[in-house]
């Protein structure tokens, strides 16, 4: 005998044979069963989940001849030539290559003509490649069939089937296998073809299946053929495990390998992509990775390690990149290139990778020197406040005055001042950490004085901060302890700020010009109402505006 591939050899022949579509194969067994079959089915889901062999279930289970609850025997006549294919009862169509409207019509004109079993069943595959004239020859004869006539219509991709069709039809949707019961199919299959598969291959034949029966049978007539797994039967994780640890050079010398292996980059990217979906659902929603616990320990630990933020990048990213290969002259290139800018976020300029690298700065990741030793020494600390404070009475105390702490109270308090050891943050950190965070927490007066300046640099030990004039320099410098408080407290460490004039520092909006007077910002609370008018008439406002005018009443 010629040698048969596992999907064929244990296509299943009755419904309860069917794995993971119990909803659907107990709803047609019961209709078999009750007499109550409809006389159109569409069966729709990805491939290899079981919707042609059910279909072919269907037609042995009204044609058997001694059927077992709702099951067909497989043993009489007309069983054993549907499953020969040999059947007049069963007549399968593929509508991907006779979707044109003379072979529809040629089906409809044969729908009427008797068959030797009690129902005449026509199959229809990937029905949603019908042309729209071909659709339209077909919807009257599926709406009103001969009374003996089944139509069974499959299909991938249900969106593109007519809803006019939909709607003659009882819709069945197939799903894919769980990890769980693809490997039970497996274990089972390997068993009885005495194949000698070692579990763990089991495990990545599973995994390449994703989820479709026949593509992992297919999938494991090739490992049994070969005799083991190939040595990279995950070519994907050594380049995940890049990303993790923002390694560029690794992540291209694993592209290159795989390439120089023979792997596609089209397919190798796509790999990619879907092993970072399962390492972001096993962060956001472990029981669908659908992977055994030592592989779904693998991938937590790697969601860890990469981070959300980065995680999403990374598959937006490469599904850009994806897209983008389909015109590309070298598909390897744009892999390459996607893979270092996920790597190394500052390659980047998107919005995304900004985002990332403000969340390494908030995790304390930045990538920048690292955070310095801190030593205390006691030292006395004035805690900036944004509101001014208030005296016994409480009203606030005059401008540029302190007032005194209560009687009883201590005039400042031992506190420890950090010595630090290390390094400065550098421009970009300042700028990042002062637009979202220190500027607001500074007082009114602060963000109105240091909001027209920026930073330009890190020189002599301190963060140099660049104005327009020395005008706006003398009014920051009052309030530059303030700000030197913020930033230690957001940085962990005191940061010295240099106040300097800086030739190409544009002026803040409404600047007056140098040398000029800065207006002092005005606190609305301060503001007092104006006193009653003394003047109650329009006659009163003319005697007082004319000096010496005198009312002559006529």
């Amino acid at each position: 005998m010629t040698y048969q591939s596992l999907y064929r050899r244990f296509r299943p022949q009755r419904f309860a044979e069917v794995r993971g579509q119990e909803p659907i194969v107990t709803a047609l067994r019961n209709a078999v069963r009750e007499g109550r079959v409809a006389h159109a089915y569409l069966f729709s889901g990805p491939r290899g989940t079981g919707k042609t062999s059910t279909a072919r279930i269907l037609a042995k289970a009204l044609n058997c001849e001694n059927p077992i609850d709702g099951e067909p025997c497989n043993e009489c006549r007309s069983c054993t030539e549907i499953r020969a294919g040999s059947s007049l009862d069963v007549h399968e169509l593929d509508a991907a290559s006779n979707n044109g409207v003379d072979a529809m019509r040629d089906l409809v004109s044969r729908a009427a003509l008797g068959s030797p079993g009690r129902w005449k069943v026509y199959i229809v595959d990937e029905v949603h490649m019908l042309s729209a004239a071909a659709s339209n020859a077909l919807l009257k004869t599926l709406e009103e069939p001969p009374g003996h006539v089944v139509f069974v219509l499959a299909t991938t991709d249900p969106q593109k089937v007519l809803p006019t069709i939909k709607s003659r039809t009882q819709h069945y949707e197939f799903r894919l296998l769980p990890a769980e019961i693809l490997r039970d199919l497996l274990m089972d299959v390997e068993s009885a073809a005495g194949l000698s598969v070692a579990p763990e291959a089991i495990d990545i034949v599973v995994r390449r299946g994703r989820g479709s029966a026949r593509d992992a049978l297919s999938v494991l007539d090739q490992v049994a053929a070969a005799g083991a797994v190939e040595a990279d039967a995950a070519p994907v994780e050594q380049i995940v495990d890049a990303l993790c640890d923002r390694d560029a050079a690794a992540a291209l010398v694993a592209v290159a390998e795989r390439i120089n292996a023979g792997h596609d980059p089209r397919q190798l990217t796509s790999d990619i992509v879907t092993e970072l979906r399962q390492v972001f659902l096993a962060t956001m929603a472990k029981g669908l990775v659908g992977v055994p616990d030592d592989e779904l320990v693998r991938l937590e630990e790697q969601a860890r390690r990469l981070g959300a933020p980065a995680l999403v990048r990374a598959m937006e990213t490469l599904g850009t990149a994806l897209v983008d290969m389909r015109e590309a002259p070298d598909p390897r290139v744009l892999l390459e290139v996607a893979l270092v800018r996920m790597c190394k976020p500052e390659a980047d300029a998107s919005p995304a990778a900004l985002l990332e690298r403000i969340e390494r700065l908030e995790r304390g990741q930045g990538g920048g020197p690292p955070s310095p030793a801190v030593v205390a020494r006691p030292a006395t600390v004035a805690r900036p406040s944004t509101k001014a404070p208030t005296s016994a009475s409480g009203s606030a105390p005059p401008s540029g005055k302190v007032a005194p702490p209560p009687s009883g109270e201590r005039a400042a308090t031992p506190a420890a001042e950090p010595i630090v050891t290390g390094t400065l943050p550098t421009r970009d950190e300042l700028a990042l950490a002062w637009g979202d965070h220190v500027l607001g927490q500074l007082s009114q007066k602060a963000r109105v004085r240091f909001g027209g300046g920026r930073f330009v640099g890190v020189e002599g030990g301190k963060a140099v901060f660049g104005v327009s004039n020395s005008v706006h320099r003398s009014r920051c410098e009052e309030v530059r302890p303030e700000a030197e408080a913020v930033l230690a407290r957001h940085f962990g460490r005191p940061v010295p700020l240099s106040v300097e004039v800086v030739a190409d520092t544009a002026p803040p909006r409404d600047e007056p010009e140098p040398d000029a007077v800065v207006p002092e910002p005005v606190d609305v609370r301060d503001l007092q109402d104006a006193p009653p008018p003394t003047v109650t008439s329009p006659v009163d406002h003319v005697i007082q505006a004319f000096e010496g005018a005198e009312v002559v009443e006529d």
